[in-house]
């Protein structure tokens, strides 16, 4: 009797929800914009789904090199990633846009180069390209050079140096025009070969410098200009697209506010970061005149790219919706 009436009363009682948990991977540790606005999004999402989503965040690498986890975002063994454009780029040739030297040259070219009409156009080319959709960005400033030898204030002082760049095209070549010889290299492997002298420096925004101890290995820096840091929040688009469209319209929602939180944190705390590392010891120097960097950069390096992206169109269309 006691199991018939236990059966009847389940037969009322409405099944709870399964929590849907969403794996994203994150190279970075916990003070760096990519943390901040990863951790920001979990917070969003969590409390505006009611519970009802999870975001299972897995930082430092623990998932693999920044391609790695591009690729299996777009695979689906793997949901989300947060991860620098330049680690993009293997899948999505004309994204490479984004890494030509120069191409920004301020926080504000950042920000209108990823929302309105063009931060729509990222957003469809990923989906195409590269199976994945952007849900927000990362601000991370300007990448400042590094190195362990000697202050550089003009072009003749990098000649010599060893310097670690990732993967990218764009950027190994803009090294190459500047009279080096770059050494590419995975995320993972840069503060290991800078403490062992396999390179002797490596270009990254001030809160990453930060976050990652840098400061420990590398004695100079020199505020460069050539590429601002932008780091993509993807989702894969297949895991996306079997989600409710509340769901979707939670995440897309959590990515905005994100974003804009993370633009704010960019914007306050890259200056105590610079602060903080002139309290490490490291010697600040600036560059005597940029303008030959520049010249020598869009003159070397873009027409190198145009057949990449479709012809020099695509990058004047890019220039023109920037208004430049």
């Amino acid at each position: 009797m006691v199991l018939v009436l236990l059966a009847a009363v389940m037969l009322f009682v409405s099944p709870v929800q399964a929590k849907k948990s969403i794996k994203m991977a994150i190279s970075e540790v916990k003070g760096s914009d990519m943390w901040e606005l990863s951790y920001r999004f979990k917070e969003i999402v969590e409390a505006t789904s009611n519970g009802e989503l999870e975001i299972v965040i897995y930082p430092n690498g623990v998932m693999g090199s920044e391609q790695e986890t591009v690729q299996n975002t777009r695979m689906g063994s793997l949901d989300m990633t947060c991860v620098a454009i330049n680690n993009v780029t293997p899948f999505s040739k004309t994204v490479g846009i984004l890494t030509l030297p120069y191409i920004m040259e301020s926080h504000f070219d950042a920000v209108k180069m990823t929302t309105g009409a063009l931060g729509e156009h990222w957003r469809d080319l990923l989906i195409k390209e590269a199976g994945v959709r952007p849900l927000g960005w990362c601000y991370s400033n300007f990448r400042h050079l590094t190195n362990s030898k000697k202050p550089v204030t003009k072009l003749e002082d990098i000649q010599g140096l060893k310097i670690r760049v990732p993967k990218n095209a764009q950027m190994i070549e803009t090294y190459k025009a500047w009279g080096l010889s770059p050494v590419p290299m995975s995320w993972d492997e840069t503060f290991t070969a800078m403490q062992q002298k396999v390179v002797d420096g490596q270009d990254n925004p001030y809160l990453v410098l930060v976050s990652n101890k840098f400061y420990e290995v590398q004695k100079y820096l020199t505020e460069l200009h050539y590429t601002y840091s932008l780091q993509p929040l993807l989702i894969g688009e297949r895991f996306f697209n079997k989600l409710s469209p509340e769901h979707q319209a939670i995440l897309i929602k959590a990515g905005v506010e994100a974003q804009q939180y993370n633009l704010l944190f960019t914007v306050t705390e890259s200056k105590k970061g610079r602060e903080f590392l002139i309290s490490k010891g490291m010697e600040m120097t600036v560059l005597e005149d940029e303008s030959e960097w520049i010249s020598l950069a869009k003159e070397k390096v873009w027409p190198k790219f145009y057949d990449d992206f479709g012809g020099k169109d695509k990058v004047d269309q890019v220039m023109k919706m920037m208004g430049k």
